[in-house]
């Protein structure tokens, strides 16, 4: 079989893997969540007939991005669950800002705060020693206290799958990365990410290099497209995902295409952003936090969750739990596009 019929089998097949992977997380036993044993009772705890929830966001909500799929999940979780659930939120909280926008919402009455970023761990940690009887979750991070759990939905996985397909299109070899800071979760993405491109590339006779450039914010717009500009024009990167809280990589890169006809691939970042690079955007990963704040709020009203009980509470969400999927777009009807249908034949031909 010759070398050009070989590398249009493989190609062809890729979507294939991908589907297949998928099904495979789908169909594996999800990860556990530890949950408390200690019984409550009557005398001892008595759940909230009202919860209040607050949300502390690292970013603005906007219209997409990490702090936006948060809010799209708390607004999920407020029309659920509208009889018994008041919630708030508060954005562009830093790690400085996080201590005064605890004690702000403790005094308002909020008897749940779920902070959202790795940069709000320590905070909500010294907090939660603060105020014993309100009930803390961090998102990302991994300290935890009688009275604060934590949760993730990570998309290692997918970031893996992102991978194999940027391994696929790539013509230069070279794949780029735009981390905001190379904390364990950015590096395990990192490293799914530039594992999938190389075992492509491995299969199709591909020598892939990957570049990471990190930026030393979460939200910063103007940093991550020049991150991702140096990654086009001195590293000649082709294929770019990011860890960014904002559109700017795929606009640049749809700039870039529309002006000068140069394609460079890009995954987007945990919300759909198909629609602000229609021609540049293959895949990406998306997050749908409201499966995880639903269980926790119904296990806080019905009282498995308490002030007390929370120190083992760890919630670890993958592909097999419905809050994480591949994808870039979704659809009014809910249905998710898992590939850009521009690359769908190049991926397949």
């Amino acid at each position: 079989m010759n070398k050009t019929l070989m590398t249009g089998l493989l190609i062809g097949l890729i979507i294939g893997v991908v589907i297949g992977i998928i099904a495979l997380y789908a169909t594996a036993k999800p990860s556990t969540t530890a949950t408390p044993t200690t019984q409550a009772t009557a005398t001892t705890y008595k759940p909230p007939e009202k919860v209040k929830a607050a949300f502390i966001y690292v970013g603005p909500i906007g219209d997409l991005g990490w702090s936006h799929a948060h809010e799209v999940g708390r607004q999920a979780i407020q029309a659920l669950y509208s009889d018994w659930l008041e919630t708030t939120y508060k954005e562009q909280v830093s790690k400085e800002g996080t201590a005064s926008v605890i004690d702000d919402l403790v005094k308002a009455g909020y008897n749940v705060i779920f902070s959202t970023s790795f940069d709000h761990m320590d905070p909500t940690y010294e907090k939660a020693q603060q105020y014993p009887n309100v009930m803390f979750f961090h998102c990302s991070g991994y300290k935890r206290a009688p009275n604060m759990g934590t949760y993730f939905a990570d998309l290692y996985q997918v970031y893996y799958l992102n991978g194999l397909m940027a391994g696929a299109l790539t013509k230069t070899g070279k794949i780029g990365y735009v981390a905001a800071f190379t904390i364990p979760e950015v590096v395990r993405h990192i490293n799914a990410y530039a594992i999938g491109a190389q075992e492509m590339g491995r299969l199709l006779g591909k020598n892939i290099t990957v570049y990471v450039i990190e930026i030393g914010a979460w939200f910063d717009p103007d940093k991550a497209k020049e991150a991702a500009r140096t990654l086009v024009e001195k590293y000649d990167v082709d294929a770019i995902a990011f860890t960014e809280d904002s559109s700017s990589i795929v606009e640049f890169a749809q700039s870039l295409y529309t002006q000068t006809g140069k394609q460079v691939y890009v995954f987007s970042h945990y919300s759909p952003m198909y629609s602000y690079g229609p021609d540049v955007v293959v895949s990406g990963q998306l997050v749908r936090w409201e499966v995880i704040y639903a269980d926790i709020l119904a296990k806080v009203k019905s009282g498995v969750y308490r002030p007390d009980n929370l120190q083992n509470v760890d919630y670890w969400y993958l592909l097999n739990t419905g809050a994480v999927e591949l994808g870039c777009h979704i659809y009014d009807n809910g249905t998710v596009m898992m590939v850009n249908p521009k690359f769908q034949p190049v991926l397949k031909s």
